[in-house]
C-alpha cells in the first residue's frame, strides 16, 4: 500500500512544502545564475524515470557548457563556476528537483536517476533499481554518495527496491539533511564528480 499510494501522496505534500519553502532561495539562485551563466541558470538533462521512461530532469547549472571540441572535458572541473561549486558543496543543485517530484517523475527518496546512455549496460539484477520512481536522495546517498564505487551504487540501489518502506525512507531522509549539514560523502576534491560508467556487473 505504501509504494503504491501513499508514498506519491507524500511526495507531492512535501514536494509543494519544500517548494513554497525554498522560494526565496531559489530565487536567489536564479538570478545569481542568470548573472554567472550568462542568462542560463538551469540545467535540463533526458533521465530514466521508473520503468525507463524518460524525462527532463531539472538542476541549477553549475558547469559552463562543453565545448564541443573537447569531449574529454565532460567531468572536469575546469567546467565548474566558482558558485556552481558553492551550490554543489550544499547540494542545492538538487532543490530543483522537487519540481520533477511535483510533475510525478521523481521521488523524495529512490536511486538517483542516471544517464541515459546507460541503459543498455544494466544487467538482470542492476535494472531492478528502475522498478521504482528514481529519487532526489536514496540508500546509496547516504551510504557514501560520490565516495561509492558504481558497484556499491547499484548494490545498494537494488537492496532499496527490495526493502522499500515508510520506516527506511524516514531514515534516509532525515539521514540525508544530516550529511548536507555535515558535507559528507561528497568529493571536493578532483574526484568531485564520478567518472563514467562502463557497465561493469555487481
Amino acid at each position: 500500500m505504501y509504494s503504491l499510494f501513499f508514498k506519491h501522496f507524500l511526495d507531492f505534500l512535501i514536494s509543494v512544502i519544500g517548494l513554497i519553502a525554498l522560494s526565496p532561495l531559489i530565487l536567489i539562485l536564479i538570478i545569481i545564475l542568470l548573472f554567472t551563466n550568462k542568462g542560463k541558470p538551469f540545467f535540463l538533462q533526458s533521465r530514466p524515470g521508473k520503468h525507463g521512461k524518460l524525462f527532463k530532469i531539472i538542476k541549477f547549472k553549475t558547469m559552463t557548457d562543453l565545448n564541443s571540441n573537447a569531449k574529454n572535458e565532460v567531468h572536469s572541473l575546469n567546467r565548474v563556476t566558482k558558485a556552481g561549486a558553492f551550490i554543489r558543496k550544499y547540494s542545492l543543485d538538487e532543490t530543483l528537483q522537487l519540481v520533477n517530484v511535483l510533475k510525478g517523475d521523481m521521488s523524495i527518496i529512490g536511486p538517483r536517476p542516471l544517464l541515459v546512455e546507460y541503459l543498455p549496460l544494466y544487467n538482470n539484477i542492476q535494472k531492478t533499481r528502475h522498478n521504482v520512481r528514481p529519487g532526489i536522495t536514496g540508500w546509496a546517498q547516504i551510504k557514501g554518495r560520490n565516495t561509492l564505487s558504481w558497484n556499491q551504487k547499484f548494490e545498494y540501489d537494488v537492496w532499496y527496491v527490495k526493502n522499500l518502506s515508510l520506516s527506511l525512507d524516514i531514515k534516509i531522509f532525515f539521514l540525508t539533511i544530516l550529511k548536507v549539514i555535515k558535507k559528507d560523502g561528497v568529493n571536493t576534491n578532483e574526484n568531485m564528480t564520478m567518472p563514467t560508467w562502463r557497465g561493469n556487473s555487481i
